[in-house]
């Protein structure tokens, strides 16, 4: 029976970016995010964690190899290669959190909607909205900040921003763009024996 998840990045609005996922409940927390990094878009070129809704209860799950285990030495540390999401997501409703780079500090709620009685051997995306943000833009906050740069040729910060962004003179950024044909792409082609090229900031 496969998870369907509504994954949305806290404290994006206008639009809201967001994915719906079909996964297997017997893939690993570690599956999981790089499905994640898939379906948004993201480089997975940073640290990750999952945890309960506000860290409640001292739970993360993460890549141990990565983290410095006496900084969780009051937290409960699992390895997301070891812990699959049928030991964790039980019922309709659950909520959960991706942190995605711990230094911008991207927030992603998921919410588990249906536990589907498919059958179901590989992840999909059905569903989604909104661009995801370019990384390393200083998360929600420098994101927003981002936008209203871009959205004003006046603001002191748009020719710096529009040349880190590598736009052309008639290029924009859209905030909009999803392509589900994409995504689904990206999700079922994921290589799950990649190596971790993440840093730890």
């Amino acid at each position: 029976m496969p998870f369907q998840f509504k994954i949305q990045i806290k404290e994006i609005i206008k639009p809201p970016v967001w994915r719906r996922l079909l996964i297997p409940k017997d893939f690993t927390f570690y599956q999981f995010h790089l499905i994640i990094q898939a379906a948004f878009g993201w480089k997975d070129a940073h640290a990750y964690e999952f945890s309960p809704n506000d860290r409640l209860g001292n739970l993360v799950i993460a890549d141990k190899e990565l983290y410095d285990l006496e900084f969780f030495e009051n937290e409960e540390l699992i390895d997301s290669k070891e812990i699959k999401l049928s030991e964790i997501f039980k019922t309709e409703g659950q909520k959960f959190v991706y942190t995605y780079d711990l230094s911008d500090n991207w927030e992603h709620v998921i919410t588990l909607e249906k536990i589907t009685e498919e059958k179901l051997l590989f992840a999909d995306c059905l569903a989604g909205k909104g661009n995801c943000p370019p990384e390393d833009c200083g998360g929600s906050w420098g994101y927003e900040e981002l936008k209203d740069a871009l959205a004003d040729p006046k603001h002191p910060e748009h020719k710096e921003f529009r040349k880190w962004l590598g736009l052309k003179k008639n290029e924009d950024w859209d905030f909009i763009f999803f392509s589900l044909k994409e995504a689904q792409e990206a999700v079922r082609t994921v290589d799950f024996d990649q190596e971790d090229n993440f840093e730890l900031v």
